[in-house]
């Protein structure tokens, strides 16, 4: 009986089970990979810089317009606004034939200051902010942030702001009420404990000497001048986030997992990022993007909405074909991250098809809620198609859902990819507290992720 339950029952199993000391070692070796880049890349700016330095080490160069077609073994990329990257490796066969393209995203959910947000209330400073993608407000409360961003001056200059990032360097929080106060915040719901306009960074305490209002506020932005050249107006130019200072740790007393802020979709973006430094001579071109403005519906210049893919594309193409042609035929791995099953609540998930920790990297046939509204849907020949690439490339993976069908869902950039008439599936990394402040994985399936990303640029299939 149970031979008959092996041979005929889908059995997951943990991964651990599965691999042996040299691949333990390899997963470790890619892991510290990624903490070391995660820690680098706050935001998306940042993930991009990070990305660019990483890909020139690799050999890769800023692609030239109107070059012709990319030729075989080619590396190149192109640096969107610094805010997202495109690259590609040119394939063996031609273009006309399709390419591989792996897709994340680099922006996470954050506080991004208003653009006046300076200002003093009982001889206090703060920084107003506006949450930026979904977030449980309480969660940023009373926690260290950092500020990292850029502020463009009237004379055509940027300036790049970075505070609390060093560890000499000051840090901000945003106050909270204590219990013994708190009766009437506590009765209202997680939703309205914590209003929007709330989020307000303490900023400074110390009034400038002498007579007269807003003292304290005018100490700050003297301190804001003097460390960067900038007055108040220039706020208004200015794109500055507030994100978690948390460093990003090794955690379980195993050391089987990583904590750590922006892992959604950070934690995907290296891995595509990893796979194509590393990918040399692909049969067909591998394209990897690592995108902006996912957290806000892929919107803008900088999002999976805007234009630069397919201007992208049609470079790769060189005049050879049609860029509708070449998506056509071509594949797309939409690289985010998925819910991990979390015991301690189990009521949101259903077990059965829910994505689990060390179980490998996820696939997501759907994403979408409810009715699967707004999700692209795989075809069956495609997950078959997935199921034959893990195989050959010795990939552990989970098929999975976001949760229990009427609870909710969530959406990727697979539905923007499928609309070019690209084939794409959604697989990434299984996540507990998703959009936390701290977020937390596995280390099996970060590599596992990895793993993957790489054997679909090389797949022969």
């Amino acid at each position: 009986m149970d031979e008959k339950k092996e041979e005929l029952f889908y059995q997951p199993k943990n991964g651990y089970d599965l691999i042996g000391p040299e691949e333990r070692i390899a997963c470790e070796d890619y892991c510290r990979e990624y903490m070391a880049y995660l820690d680098a890349a706050r935001t998306e700016r940042e993930a991009v810089t990070e990305a660019v330095k990483l890909a020139e080490r690799a050999g890769f160069a800023p692609l030239e317009e109107n070059a012709g077609p990319i030729q075989p073994g080619q590396k190149v990329y192109w640096n969107n606004r610094g805010k997202s990257l495109l690259l590609a490796v040119g394939g063996k066969k031609p273009m006309s034939e399709g390419f591989v393209v792996e897709a994340a995203h680099v922006d996470s959910p954050r506080l991004d200051l208003k653009q006046n947000p300076l200002y003093e209330d009982s001889e206090l400073a703060y920084l107003r902010t506006h949450y930026y993608g979904g977030i449980k407000k309480y969660q940023w409360t009373a926690i260290p942030l950092e500020i990292h961003g850029v502020v463009a001056l009237t004379d055509g200059s940027t300036v790049e702001v970075v505070i609390g990032r060093d560890k000499d360097d000051p840090q901000l929080v945003i106050t909270d009420l204590l219990p013994h106060l708190a009766q009437n915040q506590m009765e209202k719901t997680m939703a309205k404990g914590i209003e929007g306009e709330k989020l307000c960074l303490l900023a400074g305490s110390v009034p400038y000497a002498g007579e007269g209002a807003d003292r304290v506020k005018l100490a700050v932005m003297s301190i804001l001048n003097e460390r960067f050249g900038i007055r108040e107006e220039d706020f208004i130019s200015a794109e500055l986030e507030a994100v978690p200072a948390f460093d990003v740790r090794e955690l379980g007393l195993d050391r089987s997992l990583i904590g750590g802020y922006g892992q959604d979709d950070r934690v995907c973006a290296f891995a595509e990022l990893a796979a194509i430094l590393r990918t040399e001579a692909p049969e067909r071109t591998a394209v990897c993007i690592l995108a902006d403005k996912e957290e806000i519906g892929s919107v803008g210049v900088s999002g999976m909405c805007g234009q630069r893919f397919e201007w992208f594309i049609e470079q790769l193409c060189g005049g050879q074909c049609s860029v509708q042609q070449s998506f056509s035929k071509s594949l797309c791995l939409s690289a985010d991250v998925t819910v991990a099953l979390d015991p301690m609540f189990p009521e949101v998930t259903e077990r059965q098809n829910t994505a689990r920790l060390n179980y490998g990297v996820g696939f997501c046939k759907f994403t979408g809620s409810r009715g699967k509204s707004g999700a692209n849907d795989a075809s069956a020949e495609l997950v078959g198609r997935m199921r034959r690439m893990c195989a050959d490339g010795g990939v552990v993976w989970q098929m999975c859902e976001l949760g229990k069908v009427d609870q909710g869902g969530g959406g990727t950039v697979a539905g923007f990819m499928a609309d070019r008439d690209i084939e794409t599936i959604d697989a990434g990394v299984p996540v507990l507290s998703m959009h936390a402040p701290f977020e937390t994985t596995s280390k099996f399936d970060c590599y596992m992720t990895y793993k993957l990303m790489k054997t679909a640029y090389s797949w022969k299939n």
